[in-house]
């Protein structure tokens, strides 16, 4: 028997609504569309139906999912409609993304509430008994501190009773969003491991395949309903989670198919797409309430005495400021701007202006007179050559022999010297009529040389030194200047999370893998034991670990001409049926190899 294209006589059962305004415009826009679509027959719908597929890949796309799918390199991608041979192939392609992409967002969605509420149930009692007062928002605020308040007057440990409720607060969010995350993990490990394994078959066969496939993933879809409707079998009637829960989710169905029978038609392929991309807008809005009635309190609700303090001071600061203002008849404000003018320019031309000034007035000042020296060359020389002379007279004169022209200044030193020594044995005697006078004028006159001589040394030390000076006159410039490149090097860097270029975003990179190689282990731990369902969950966060770490390393891999090695090791990670040996000694090869994911000391 032939198989039968997807039935449009069944009604599909309504989708919860979106519970904030940003959904509102996608949800009621897919509804209108949808409700036009039907008055259409479905013979007639193949137009419609591609631009339906579109027009949501265009709503979408910033949801695409980045991780590759476990297909062959040859696979058609959805942007590659170009030919009637790989049109429905690429048709399914596009559907598979979006099925990912969004399984992804939401998991994504969901760790980070379960994260928030993990880390506030690992907190102090008193940790808890803040929360549950101060970051709850204000009605919040009201009721728990009317309970803490009559329970403290009643005297019952109104401390003891806040706390306790605050645990049940916070796992009854625990365990919603941790059925979530499995049931998600679980269909999204399910999926991955049927690509995997259909891949080649989708290749070579996609007439015969796609079918079997789209009825694979119908069944996936039917196996998240019942994870959801046992989620809604075993909420507790004293749930700390107000409102109740939407709807039991309810998916449409595919007929069964028969693969030995004939290939389904393009029009039958487009009413099983859009029957698919029914089913999984139905799995979003679900989600999108579910999710948010257990999330963690948004910003404004968590600092929100924070803000109201801040709202009352710029009240008060509005209104003191509008009292001295000019609308009351104030000068006080013009005055005050004036004062602030002057003190401005004050400091701008006594700490900045002034200094710089000096420093380039020095700078030019000191390079114009490098060719003026304290004590010049030729000075030094006529004072050498006196002194000479000087020696030169009083040894022929004392000795009454002719000086040979080669004699030392030393050695006529000398002479003078030991002439000076008898000379003092009658130091008044000589001094009248004696050379005792005319050796004190000598040693005069060679000291003169000796002062001169260490001036000119002095003097060239300083000019050989004047550069070294004028850097060290800018030192406190080029100070400031380091600072404010660093500060400016450390905005540019976004050194924040995993996705920035900095030591923290490397560190945060480096947990990711941290993280992903924990899955692997526990994850062949659970085979191990036989717990094939939870190591089918722990597969899927693995997916979801590895596209994290994929999105964060993509750019700055790309920066250092790493990507495609570093592409090609993550894909490894995710193949099922990879050995968790050779996966271990990936991960060691990604913190160890690749500089995009070293520590900056390392890579120092």
């Amino acid at each position: 028997m032939d198989s039968q294209p997807p039935a449009n006589e069944s009604t599909p059962s309504p989708a919860p609504a979106p519970s904030n305004v940003v959904d509102l415009i996608p949800f009621y826009s897919n509804y209108i569309w949808n409700r036009l679509a039907s008055l259409y027959p479905t013979s007639n719908s193949i137009f419609l139906g591609k631009i339906s597929n579109l027009y949501r890949q265009t709503v979408s796309r910033k949801r695409h999912i980045s991780f590759p799918l476990p297909l062959p390199s040859d696979f058609p991608s959805s942007s590659a409609i170009n030919s009637n041979t790989s049109a429905d192939t690429a048709r399914i392609h596009g559907v598979l993304e979006e099925i990912m992409a969004d399984v992804l967002s939401n998991l994504h969605d969901i760790q980070k509430s379960l994260d928030f509420w993990q880390s506030r149930a690992e907190g102090s009692n008193a940790r808890k008994a803040y929360f549950m007062i101060f970051e709850r928002g204000p009605v919040a605020f009201l009721n728990e501190s009317t309970k803490f308040v009559s329970k403290s007057l009643s005297e019952e440990p109104a401390m003891q009773h806040l706390c306790q409720s605050s645990s049940s607060h916070m796992l009854d969010r625990m365990r919603v969003l941790l059925e979530l995350r499995s049931a998600l993990a679980s269909f999204l490990a399910q999926l991955y491991v049927e690509l995997d394994k259909r891949g080649e078959e989708l290749v070579k066969n996609p007439e015969k395949s796609l079918p079997s496939l789209l009825a694979v993933i119908n069944g996936l879809f039917s196996n998240l309903e019942g994870s959801f409707s046992h989620l809604h079998a075993e909420r507790e009637s004293d749930s700390t989670v107000d409102g109740s829960y939407p709807m039991p989710l309810v998916f449409d169905q595919l007929p069964e198919v028969n693969e030995e029978g004939s290939q389904w038609t393009d029009c039958e392929l487009t009413d099983a797409i859009n029957l698919l991309h029914k089913n999984l807008e139905k799995l979003n809005s679900y989600l999108s309430v579910m999710v948010g009635k257990h999330r963690k309190p948004r910003r404004m609700t968590l600092y929100w005495v924070r803000y109201t303090c801040g709202a009352v001071g710029l009240s008060v600061f509005s209104i003191w400021l509008l009292r001295h203002s000019s609308l009351m008849g104030s000068s006080d404000i013009e005055n005050w701007v004036h004062d602030a003018k002057e003190a401005t320019m004050s400091f701008f031309s006594d700490h900045v202006e002034q200094p710089l000034l000096s420093i380039r007035d020095e700078l030019f000042d000191t390079f114009r007179k490098r060719h003026k020296g304290v004590m010049e060359t030729e000075e030094v020389q006529l004072t050498q050559d006196s002194l000479h002379r000087m020696l030169k007279n009083f040894c022929e004169q004392s000795t009454r022999e002719k000086v040979p022209d080669n004699a030392t200044d030393q050695q006529m030193l000398e002479v003078v010297m030991n002439r000076y020594e008898k000379e003092l044995v009658h130091p008044i005697h000589n001094l009248l009529s004696g050379e005792l006078a005319r050796g004190l004028l000598i040693q005069v006159q060679k000291l003169k040389l000796d002062i001169e001589t260490a001036m000119l040394e002095l003097d060239q030390i300083l000019r050989a030194n004047e550069i070294n000076f004028a850097i060290l006159a800018a030192l406190p410039a080029f100070f400031l200047s380091i600072v404010m490149l660093t500060v400016l090097r450390t905005w540019l860097k976004q050194d924040s999370r995993a996705q920035g270029r900095g030591r923290i975003a490397r560190i945060h990179r480096r947990l990711l893998v941290v993280e992903i190689e924990k899955r692997i282990m526990q994850y062949h731990s659970y085979i191990e034991q036989g717990r094939d369902k939870d190591a089918e969950t722990v597969f899927g966060l693995l997916i979801y670990s590895l596209e994290r770490l994929y999105r964060v390393v993509e750019k700055p891999a790309r920066a250092t001409d790493e990507w495609d090695l570093v592409k090609q090791d993550l894909i490894e990670l995710g193949r099922p049926q990879q050995q968790t040996s050779y996966k271990l000694t990936v991960t060691q090869r990604l913190v160890t190899v690749y500089d995009c994911l070293l520590p900056t000391l390392t890579r120092q």
